[in-house]
């Protein structure tokens, strides 16, 4: 967890390095009705994922590939500092003059959960870990970029899509699971683990900062370094009360529900907002001092 009031050069520097994100409005560019491709009776479907057949069914569908080269018709803004709004004409084929590309089938993005970031919950793996996406690449680059799918459950049932991150280094991490093992990431340092049995293993150099340089630290250790960084930093917290705490950046489900057009995050500084039909860039410098 990291804030913009605060004069920890470590925390100013998490924030630094938060990837391009697309948070969309609940309404925004998005109907899960439209043409999807069918899912072969026989695909097998992870127990552990909820509702994966719909998920599939979204990844799949026309809406969520046109969100995809709105995303991709848009340049990723560069460097900090304010900057005059940028015009980007709206087209009424978004994918028209693309090359040819596909999601991939969605992956769990598994988080570190509170109650054992807190020290309320057993050191085990289903206390340690919580379901908080999907994640979805694309299956070849598009002009030089990937593009990361990241589905939210829908409360009542059912997923949707809620942004979309330049690169794909989420599902690139979130698909090192193997039989008997979960990956999970620690999103306030962008640290990704491997959980084999009751051993935390880091898969990052953020995470092996994370545990202090070890190569690899029980699960009832690493409860105990992540309950030292975050404990009092927790939702609901003095920290997080007072607009310091945040994650992976992606609009909560009050934030989505008041928002009409997606908004670009890139770095510390760029936004980007479709606004009358165009997307527009501006620039909003940020306190890091």
């Amino acid at each position: 967890m990291h804030g913009t009031r605060t004069t920890s050069p470590r925390v100013a520097s998490r924030r630094s390095r938060l990837t391009t994100v697309l948070v969309l409005g609940a309404s925004a560019l998005l109907s899960v009705a439209g043409p999807a491709q069918a899912l072969e009776p026989t695909d097998p479907l992870p127990a552990d994922i909820p509702d994966y057949r719909a998920a599939l069914d979204l990844v799949r569908s026309a809406d969520v590939r046109n969100a995809v080269c709105r995303f991709l018709g848009v340049p990723v803004p560069q460097g900090d500092g304010a900057g005059a709004p940028q015009a980007i004409p709206d087209k009424a084929d978004p994918c028209e003059g693309m090359p040819a590309f596909t999601v991939k089938d969605p992956l769990a993005l598994n988080e570190v959960a509170p109650g054992f970031v807190a020290g309320t919950s057993l050191p085990t793996a289903t206390e340690a870990v919580k379901l908080s996406y999907l994640v979805a690449a694309l299956d070849v680059p598009v002009n030089g970029r990937n593009v990361t799918v990241m589905l939210a459950s829908t409360e009542g049932g059912g997923w949707h899509l809620a942004a979309l991150r330049d690169g794909d280094s989420d599902a690139t991490y979130a698909g090192k699971a193997t039989v008997g093992t979960l990956v999970f990431t620690e999103p306030q340092i962008r640290g990704w683990y491997q959980l084999k049995l009751t051993t935390v293993e880091p898969l990052n150099d953020q995470a092996r900062q994370g545990l202090n340089g070890q190569s690899s630290v029980s699960l009832s250790g690493y409860q105990r370094l992540v309950k030292a960084r975050y404990a009092d930093k927790l939702p609901g917290s003095e920290y997080d009360t007072a607009g310091m705490s945040s994650g992976y950046g992606v609009a909560t489900s009050a934030e989505a529900a008041s928002l009409s057009t997606p908004v670009l995050v890139g770095g510390s500084s760029a936004v980007l907002a479709l606004a009358g039909g165009a997307f527009a860039f501006r620039r909003r410098r940020t306190t890091s001092g």
